[in-house]
């Protein structure tokens, strides 16, 4: 499919290449023509087929074409307006500009090929990454958890030692040819099985080291009972660390309830901080959600700066529609709005000391994905797997507790690879609603935990979640924009 996507923020001009994920910053006059060039692309084109496409770029070629109804039209009057604006040699100049990117295949590029190319499962079989649920418990009753405030629907209860290590047994022998890989400490609320934790890793560091792999670890926690014992040995054994907090104190609290109902804000925050300046240069970020009740986002966003967190990120709720704390399309201008505040103050705070990392916002221009990822994303069910605390194996920790995504057990040694294969095969090239996407790969075809949610189909991306990351990206080619000017368009610095 053919896909070109141009918007403008802060003052600039840009277009996205859908077929070859090009990025290109236009001036006005290329960004008013390419745009009368997609109007006119809109009028001819042939749903599902390039010919017409390739109709409209011989002509724009000569400056003549035809119409759907094959009607001649004067390529000088489509242009009038742009030539009393600018001047017919700036435009002529920048059309033959534009078709130098469309023969460099940079523009307009057409990604039928990857049909032949790729197969119909696309994804890796080797795992990757495991991420072990230590504790189906949690010590506080967050009203979104999608989790079921940590019970996952089922019973409240720790994973045993025994199990922890099958896990990390099972990742070491089905990641054959590869160096590095990964476990996630999940819940729940995995301090709550502390104890285990820790045998884990001293299990998985003496077992990595023997095959020559290296195991890193990440732990996600709300906070509650963390100590200056935990916070030290976590800063010294994992890899990253995601601190659940939601940000200001009124938003985090409404939200986030204590078994007590004491303020989970006021009691996390001075204990993520300190442990936030231990870090010092290594992995964190502090990972908030928010929702209808905080559509004012941004604030959050520099609430947590302003507190000393340089990792931040806020992620939209994904829940069912009907609850009152729910986003819905008709939030999305507002929703977009506070993104791009957000980019602007990422922009002023740069050069400055007091600069922060916003998790969306990374975007290399120098080195994306491979063609794997970028058609697959996550790799959940295939590289990546979520083991429970009886051992059942789902395709990723979301999915987790929804009986038909269960993919085996350790225990018993099975591995439902049917399955499997199911989700190898939900790329982005076989979502209908993505092949026409300009930011198909990028995205990767979005969440499937998200698409079940929303539309009880992998296949099916959720269009509030695409919707809210397709302005991300916008955000995030912005970002980097004015980021370049900032370097003097050093990329590399």
């Amino acid at each position: 499919m053919i896909s070109v996507h141009r918007f403008a923020q802060g003052g600039l001009f840009f277009a996205v290449d859908g077929g070859s994920a090009s990025i290109h910053q236009l001036d006005e006059v290329a960004y008013e023509l390419l745009g009368l060039w997609l109007k006119l692309t809109k009028q001819a084109e042939d749903p599902g087929s390039t010919t017409a496409y390739q109709e409209l770029l011989d002509g724009w070629r000569t400056w003549s074409g035809e119409a759907e109804d094959g009607a001649r039209f004067s390529w000088w009057q489509v242009h009038q307006p742009l030539y009393d604006k600018y001047g017919l040699e700036a435009v002529k100049e920048t059309g033959k500009e534009l078709m130098e990117l469309v023969d460099e295949g940079l523009l307009f590029a057409d990604d039928s090929y990857l049909d032949e190319l790729v197969g119909p499962e696309v994804g890796s079989q080797t795992l990757k990454a495991i991420c072990l649920n230590v504790s189906h418990d949690c010590d506080l009753r967050c009203r979104y958890c999608f989790a079921g405030m940590g019970a996952f629907g089922g019973q409240r209860l720790n994973m045993s030692a025994e199990i922890a290590r099958k896990a990390l047994d099972f990742l070491l022998e089905n990641s054959p040819g590869r160096e590095r890989v990964e476990v996630d400490f999940f819940g729940g609320e995995p301090l709550l099985n502390l104890p285990v934790v820790k045998e884990t890793v001293a299990y998985g560091e003496k077992q990595a080291a023997a095959q020559g792999k290296e195991i890193r670890f990440t732990l996600t926690t709300n906070g509650m009972l963390l100590d200056d014992e935990t916070a030290v040995y976590l800063n010294d054994k994992m890899f990253n660390l995601v601190l659940s907090l939601d940000g200001r104190r009124e938003v985090n609290d409404r939200m986030r309830l204590s078994l007590d109902g004491s303020s989970v804000y006021d009691t996390v925050l001075p204990r993520f901080q300190q442990l936030a300046k231990l870090r010092g240069d290594r992995q964190y970020y502090v990972r908030g959600t928010y929702t209808a009740y905080n559509k004012d986002f941004y604030e959050d966003v520099r609430h947590l700066v302003g507190a000393g967190f340089d990792r931040v990120s806020i992620e939209p709720v994904v829940t069912d529609p009907q609850r009152p704390y729910a986003l819905k399309p008709q939030d999305l201008p507002e929703l977009f709005h506070q993104y791009e505040q957000l980019a602007d103050y990422y922009c002023e705070l740069y050069p400055a000391s007091q600069r922060f990392e916003f998790y969306h916002f990374n975007l290399s221009l120098l080195q994306g994905q491979c063609l794997s990822k970028r058609l697959t994303g996550c790799g959940a069910g295939g590289e990546y797997l979520a083991v429970t605390p009886n051992g059942d194996i789902y395709p990723c920790h979301q999915f987790v507790g929804r009986d038909d995504y269960r993919l085996g057990n350790l225990m018993d040694g099975s591995l439902d690879e049917d399955l499997q294969r199911t989700f190898r095969k939900a790329h982005v090239l076989a979502k209908e609603d993505c092949r026409g996407c300009w930011a198909r790969f990028f995205c990767s075809g979005g969440c499937h935990a998200n698409a079940v949610s929303a539309n009880g189909d992998i296949y099916k991306p959720d269009h509030l979640s695409c919707e809210l990351l397709k302005k991300r990206l916008e955000c995030s080619i912005y970002i980097q924009a004015r980021l370049l000017a900032l370097r003097g368009g050093d990329v590399d610095n």
